[in-house]
């Protein structure tokens, strides 16, 4: 198949095939007499697994490192769910923080009365650090 139609199925831009092409977490595709780029079942397979360790928080890197562990498939699991759990450890980790976010601001937001003169405004007071 070629990169439109590579792309289309895998449900991504072609430049997003290109990009991870020249990230090495696609193969270098081979060519046609023509010069086209030509993809395999494989390299679908591959570009799906990419989208959907992406819809789960990984990063490119992180990514390169699981389709290394998944090419390697006599080897123990032990590393991929090590590498997962690390992941979720940092999405509980920034689930919090975005919490303790949330509470602040609807503190804050809760403190506004949302009329009246900016100097008086609890939001901005909290952002500059002043007292009113």
């Amino acid at each position: 198949m070629n990169i439109g139609q590579l792309a289309r199925q895998a449900g991504v831009p072609i430049d997003t095939v290109r990009y991870y092409e020249r990230q090495q977490l696609l193969p270098t595709a081979r060519r046609s007499a023509g010069g086209y780029r030509v993809f395999g079942d494989t390299d679908l397979t591959r570009l799906q697994f990419i989208r959907r360790a992406k819809a789960l928080g990984f990063t490119l890197e992180e990514i390169g490192e699981l389709l290394s562990l998944s090419d390697q498939r006599g080897q123990d699991m032990a590393r991929v769910r090590d590498t997962a759990v690390h992941k979720l450890t940092d999405i509980e980790r920034r689930i919090a923080e975005l919490q303790r976010m949330h509470g602040a601001l609807k503190e804050l937001v809760d403190a506004c009365p949302g009329h009246g003169e900016l100097v008086h405004c609890p939001i901005l007071a909290a952002m500059t650090g002043s007292r009113q």
